[in-house]
This record gives C-alpha cells, structure tokens and sequence, in this order.
C-alpha cells in the first residue's frame, strides 16, 4: 500500500481485548483445512486467490482468538474455519464476479450455495469449487447440533451475506455510491456481522430465548454491533478496497460523497457514528435489556444466556478491534499497535492500557446527547424546496369526509370538553381527511373514512401520550396502557373487544373492527404488529424524555418509521396484495428498500415542518435536525440542508428501486403479470402516498405555533385519579386488568 489517506482516528475501545490461549493449534488446524478445500494456491476461473503468504499475513486465527477469547479449543478450530471461510468467499466474489461485472455468473453462483445450507435434512449436491465444499463441510459440523430457532436465524443471516453481494455488484456496475442510509442497512447484511453474532452464540454456548429473539432491545444489541464491526472495518480497508479492489460500498467514502466532505473529515465522522453505535449498545444493555428480561419472567438459566451472549458481543468488538490494529490485510501501518506512543504501552496484552484514553476523547460526544436544554427559543423554519418527482391527486369525496371525521372524533369522545388533548378547532385545524384524500386518492367514501380514522387515532395518540405520561414520567402506566390497547386488536374474532374506558380504546375497537373483518387471520397479524410496533415506539420516545436523550441517529432513523406510524398507513395499501403476490415477495431487499426509503421521505419531511413545535414547544429530542445538530455539532442552518440532502438521495433511491430493481425482482422470481401489475400499483400507492403527505403538510395547521396545545405540567387523569408528580402508581393499577 501507498501512503495512508488519511490518519486513523482515536477509536472507542470501551472493552479490553483479550486472547485466547488456543490460538496456535487453531492457526494451524485451519490452514490445513484451508488446503484441503483447495482455498490455497489453487486457482479459480485462471486465478489464485490465495497463497500460502495471503492466509499467514491475513492471520485468521489471530481473529478468532480474538474475538472469541472464551471459547475451547475445538469451538475455536470451527469458528476460525469459518471465517476462513468467509474472507475466502468475499475475496473469491470480488476476482471472479465484482472485477469482471458478472452478474449473471454472479447470481448462478451464489444460488448454487442454497444447496450446501440444509436446515433439516443431509447436503446432497457435490460442490464443485472451493466456496461449495467450504460451506457444505462446515455446515455439516456446526448445524445438526443446534436448536431449530438458532438454525433459522443463521440460515437467515448466512442467506443475506450471500445474496446482498449482488447488491454490491449492481452498484459497481453502475458506479453508484449508496446514501447513508441505504449503505447502513445493506452493510449489516452483506457484511456479515449479524453471521457473526450467530457464531457468538455458538461460542458462548448461550442462544438468545427465541421468546425475545426478536424484541427491540435484542434486534438493537445485534445492529449495534453489526454497525460497530463493519464500520470499523470500513475505516482500515478504505485504502485497499478504493486503491486495490476499485470498491466504492465503503462507509468513509459514502460520507465524503454525500457531505461533500474530506477524506480526514469523512473518516472521522464515520467513526463518530461507530462511537455512537457503541454507545447505543451500551445504552440498550443497560436501560433496555433488563426490563425486557424481567418482563418475560425468564428462568435464571436463560438470563445467564443473554449475559454472555452480550459478554460475548463485547468481546467481539474489542477482539476484532485489536485484529484490525495488526492484520496485514487494512491499513494499520501507523496505529498504536505498531508504534509507540505516549499514552500507554503498546503490544500483545496491553490493550486494556488503552481504554481510558478512548473513554476520555468520546466523552464529549456521549455528554452531548445528554445536556440538550428544552423548550429553546428557535423560531420558524423555512421549509426548503423539496425534491418531491410526484403530484398529488385528491379524493372527490374530501369535503364530506372532513364532516364525517368531525362527527365521529365527538361520538369516540376524543374532542370531550376539558380533556385536555384536542377540541373541535384542533382536528379541524390539523385536517387528516386532506391528509388521506392525497394518499388514497380513488378511495370510495367508505375506504376514506377508515383511512381518516386511522390517521386521526394515531395523530391523537401521538399527542395524547407525552400529556398523559410523559410530564409526570409515568412509564409503567403507558406500558399498562398498551397492553390494553393491544386486547383491543383480537386476530381471531375482530369483534370481540373488552368495554373501552377512553376515548383512545374506544376508536381503536371501532377502527379495528371495521377493518379487521374482512381480513384473513395471516392479514390480521400483519396489521396489528404495524400497530403495536407504532405504540411501543411512543414508549421508546417517553423514556427518551425521562433520560433527557436525543437519539443515536441511526437509531433514530429506524424508530422515526414507527414513531411516525408509516407501516400502519402503508399496510392499509398492502392488506389486498396477499392473495396474488408471494408473502416472501414483500420480506426482498428491493421492495423493503422501496419501502425504507419512502418511510424516511416523509418521517424526514414530517421533521423539518414540525421542528419549531417539537423543539420550542414542546420539549422534545425527537426530530432529525436536532439529530443532526448534535451529532455534527453544527447549525439549525447546516443541519436542515443536510436532512433536505438525505429526504432527496432517499427519494432518489426510491426511483432508482422502481426503475431497475423491480424489472430484476420481477425476473429473479418468474412472477406473472398479474403480481407484477400488483407490485407496480403498490409502487404507485407509494408515489401518491409522499405526495398525499407533502400536500398535507402543506395545506394542514397543526404546526403552526397558534395550533401547538400547552399541557398541564400534572398531566392528565386517562382513567380517573391523581395526577402530578408521584402519582403514576396510583394510575398503575387501574390500567392492569381488564374489565
């Protein structure tokens, strides 16, 4: 390699980094198996991709030992052939398929390894290159002997790190460097960390309880890490994937593109973001993780799973740190692993030396997010002009739905007098149906109205929420409360609700029942997870408030779709897709990208209109300027430009799916005409869904400063009872039963 580009920065190691004491039997244990799956001096398609000196440098061994300092011998000898295995592969895709552009090969290829993951039964296809007898040989040794649900999720995550190269081949092929956004949800993928976090548990000997497999604290450990590890990685391997490889998916050079930034300035920015990452793992560990367990009443075995489990994510992180320090593969030759330095001896053993140094350079950031100071003066934002391709058509039944709205929020008593949420001038003001007739502009009158409904229970607890709980910092009755709303939802018999007690419960079990009855069971589900992942991100945003926190920005990002509620109107546009598109159509990377990057055009839209109310009025943390602000330390000025950038690459990759990622998806999957006109009428919904929502915004009055609502610092009384500080366990109770 040629000089650095840039410097490394000083990285967050918050764990010391220890080794394992089998690392020599398994450095020598894989490189035999390396050979003998003919990975070494064996060419491929006329090209070797590894030589015996490639694997000694590369040292994947000193990985593994690494990053899993805990496990025996034998676990480690399997572990560290996998990852042989993986690196091999990654190197093997890029000679064969990314530097020749072929895609088709490509896709050949990587279809042809399905067959070496069986989940239940033996591997009968005969590999044929050093990739297939890799996979087949490790699949046989590790799977069989690991639970139904832990097999699931590594076929899963085996399954993406394989197929999401294609995405990585289709944007060099194009010369298309992703957004921000777009390249952090691929990288977890096709970048392998969520593969490893299944190897984790292998190591540990502690799977993660399927029961909480999926929850939000487990779903962020993962991300967290998976982020820390690739873009960590991102930042060692710039200078030999863009001088070596001609690879342009790199975090470092996504940033400098997208900010317009330098190389020195992008590089620490993407470590920045690592920093917060690892943060944010921490944060959910520690306030998060807990309450899950607690809250599932898991048997102490279970709960020593999770720990190491976590333990062993840590591990990983400092592990895989120090390797990256020493490996010949990145760009390391002036880090603190090869060079002394003034802060604290260097070497084998010595990284724990290292950790107050990275404590006190990342304390300012961590600090930040802590000591935003509410309610500040910051006056109207200007909107920008926004990058929207699409026009807006609106409902021929507009005006009688708004009638029709009014009248219903009265008999559902979300308008009663004294409540303290909304009267009549409010809902008038803010003007939903405008909203629902730009997003289902051929809606009968009938589908309308449901629609308007449910844009006016979600804006109204949107609102109800942060008065009902957040003022007094009643956490535990907004978690009783939706638990009760979610016995407002029933999959079997949508009729069968208990009585409502408020005007919330009540409009619920009227919007679902008028919704749900014509649904299959399977549709049901779906629609009342987009429900309840919407309710629980209103949690996510009251203990936000209690901590005084604004969010990690990738965490914002992803929560902001809840918070928002995106899933809960787009689901109302899918419900009758089922019956003609493959249910595992809607789980592909194109349209949940399609999807995604929607979603956060109008969360981000939704920001920038409604910032002076959030922030100013309303005290809150939960909007991406602020986001943006803290995180770049910059100005409302630069931070909106930089939110307005990110709404315009969001909805330019939106086209971008449309355009050539469905013709490929239509393809790929050999689907008829009829589900093919389904999803481009889906894409269609999508279109006049963000151009329904920029409309609204436009037209509506909820953001301006004489429609904002100043709560009662005591809060309100949802069910009876005292209100003010020290009285939420009062509201406790009657919130935990059912009537």
């Amino acid at each position: 390699m040629g000089t650095a580009p840039f410097d490394l920065p000083e990285f967050y190691v918050p764990w010391p980094a220890r080794l394992n004491p089998h690392l020599e039997t398994a450095r020598a244990h894989t490189k035999a198996w390396a050979r003998a799956m003919d990975m070494i001096d064996v060419a491929q398609g006329g090209i070797v991709i590894w030589s015996e000196d490639d694997i000694d440098a590369h040292d994947y061994g000193l990985l593994c030992a690494y990053t899993h300092p805990d496990a025996t011998a034998l676990d480690l000898r399997l572990i560290t052939d996998w990852y042989v295995w993986v690196f091999y592969f990654d190197d093997h895709f890029l000679e064969c398929y990314k530097r020749t552009g072929d895609t088709v090969g490509a896709r050949e290829h990587l279809g042809r390894l399905r067959a070496f993951m069986s989940a239940d039964g033996a591997i009968t296809e005969e590999p044929t290159n050093p990739v297939e007898r890799g996979l087949a040989d490790l699949w046989t040794r590790t799977v069989p002997a690991r639970s139904a649900d832990w097999r699931a999720r590594f076929t899963t995550s085996t399954t993406n790190l394989l197929d999401e190269s294609l995405w990585e081949l289709a944007n060099i092929n194009g010369n298309r460097i992703a957004n921000p956004v777009e390249y952090v949800e691929a990288r977890r993928k096709v970048g392998g960390a969520p593969w490893s976090a299944n190897l984790v548990e292998y190591a540990a000997k502690a799977e993660v309880p399927a029961e909480i497999a999926a929850s939000r604290p487990m779903q962020v450990l993962r991300d967290c890490f998976a982020d820390g590890v690739h873009l960590r990685n991102d930042i060692f391997s710039y200078q030999r994937e863009t001088e070596e490889e001609g690879e342009i998916n790199n975090g470092v050079l996504v940033f400098k593109r997208f900010l317009g930034c330098s190389i020195q300035e992008a590089a620490d920015l993407v470590n920045d973001l690592l920093t917060s990452r690892l943060q944010q793992f921490e944060h959910t560990a520690v306030t998060e993780l807990p309450s899950l367990l607690a809250e599932h009443g898991l048997d102490p075995s279970f709960e020593a799973a999770v720990a190491a489990y976590v333990k062993g994510l840590q591990d990983w992180q400092s592990g895989g740190h120090e390797w990256h320090m020493r490996s010949s593969r990145y760009m390391n030759q002036d880090s603190a692993a090869t060079t002394p330095v003034l802060s604290g001896p260097t070497g084998l053993g010595t990284s724990a030396a290292r950790i107050l140094p990275s404590l006190v350079s990342t304390a300012p950031q961590r600090l930040r997010s802590f000591v935003h100071v509410p309610y500040q003066a910051v006056g109207p934002v200007s909107p920008p002009n926004f990058y929207m391709p699409f026009s807006v058509q609106l409902s021929p039944y507009l005006d009688a739905a708004r009638d029709r709205n009014v009248a219903w929020a009265w008999e559902m008593g979300m308008l009663e007098p004294g409540f303290g949420v909304w009267d009549e001038h409010n809902l008038v003001a803010f003007d939903l149906a405008l909203c629902a007739a730009g997003i289902h502009p051929a809606a009968t009158p009938e589908q309308l109205d449901l629609t308007t409904g449910w844009l006016t229970w979600g804006t109204y607890g949107d609102d109800y929420y942060p008065a009902a709980f957040g003022r007094t910092h009643a956490l535990a009755a907004a978690r009783a409360c939706n638990e009760r709303l979610s016995h407002f939802m029933p999959v079997e018999s949508p009729a069968a609700t208990p009585v409502p007690l408020t005007a919330l419960e009540r409009s619920l079990a009227d919007l679902w029942t008028r919704t749900a009855a014509p649904m299959t069971v399977s549709a049901r589900c779906t629609f009342r997870q987009a429900i309840e992942d919407m309710i629980g991100s209103w949690l996510w945003e009251l203990t936000n408030h209690i901590w005084n926190r604004i969010p990690d920005p990738i965490d914002y990002i992803e929560m902001r779709r809840k918070t928002f509620g995106s899933d809960l109107t787009m689901s109302l546009s899918r419900l009758s897709h089922r019956q003609t598109v493959p249910p595992e159509i809607y789980h592909t990377r194109p349209i949940r990208s399609m999807e995604n990057s929607a979603q956060d055009y109008a969360c981000l839209l939704n920001d920038v209109f409604s910032y002076q109310k959030e922030i100013q009025f309303e005290g809150e943390t939960h909007n991406c300027i602020l986001v943006v602000q803290n995180f770049l330390c910059c100005s409302l000025d630069y931070a909106l430009g930089v939110v307005n950038d990110l709404m315009t690459t969001r909805m330019r990759q939106f086209e971008y799916v449309i355009s050539s990622e469905l013709p490929a998806l239509f393809e790929e999957f050999e689907l008829d005409a009829e589900a093919r006109g389904v999803l481009l009428g889906y894409a269609e919904d999508l279109q006049n869904w963000l151009a329904g929502i920029l409309n609204w915004h436009q037209g509506c009055r909820r953001y301006e400063e004489s429609e904002v609502r100043y709560y009662p610092v005591g809060g309100l009384a949802p069910f009876g009872g005292p209100t003010g500080l020290g009285t939420s366990a009062a509201r406790i109770r009657s919130l935990s039963r059912l009537p």
